[in-house]
């Protein structure tokens, strides 16, 4: 499973917002995805990685 955050225009804020203040926490909104992650070869890995880092992001291989 793959979880980011959730765009904004596809969940309720207000509700979301009302929530916050009650509870006087912040909430992050996440959806996610059912995804089959792909086998890779450790060359694969260490290109991944080293893209990973020259980029700052963190990228997942997955089946299509």
């Amino acid at each position: 499973m793959l979880c980011s955050y959730s765009k904004t225009e596809s969940i309720d804020l207000k509700a979301i917002q009302g929530l916050e203040k009650d509870l006087g926490k912040t909430l992050l909104a996440f959806s996610c995805q059912d995804i089959k992650p792909a086998e890779v070869k450790d060359e694969e890995l260490a290109r991944i990685n080293e893209l990973e880092k020259k980029l700052g992001v963190v990228l997942v291989a997955i089946e299509q």
